[in-house]
């Protein structure tokens, strides 16, 4: 389940797609059209900055945009940066693998169709990109 979090950064992420080519965007009018706290926000876009998916710019005719064009960011990345693994358990997880307490993987029904719902999110979440979501 994507967390309330990931759900405000594709909610911010979507508003910058569409002013892709206008500029830099202030945190204010981000978090005024797109309805999200503004302190939360400003954690939010920093955390997409560090990641190399958002820049700034201070100053007047300052804000936040977009590093990439938004047909390279795909969705995947940014639920993996935001909200972790896109798996639903621990070890079928490529990214953030754990070995389930007091279960082997091997003989594990569970495990085997989890991986199947694991392949099947991927499938779309990889091939889809912040350009997708505003389309």
């Amino acid at each position: 389940m994507l967390s309330m979090k990931s759900q405000y950064a594709f909610k911010a992420l979507s508003y910058l797609t569409l002013k892709f080519n206008e500029g830099p965007v202030l945190i204010s009018e981000i978090a005024k059209k797109k309805k999200i706290p503004l302190k939360f926000l400003e954690n939010i876009l920093l955390e997409l900055k560090k990641a190399g998916i958002l820049d700034s710019k201070k100053g007047k005719g300052g804000g936040y945009f977009l590093k990439q064009r938004p047909e390279k960011v795909k969705v995947a990345t940014v639920i993996r940066l935001i909200n972790g693994p896109i798996a639903m358990l621990p070890c079928v997880s490529l990214y953030f693998y754990e070995r389930c307490k007091n279960c082997d993987e091997k003989k594990c029904g569970l495990h085997d169709m989890m991986v199947e719902v694991r392949d099947a999110t991927l499938q779309i979440v990889e091939n889809r990109t912040l350009k997708d979501l505003v389309m």
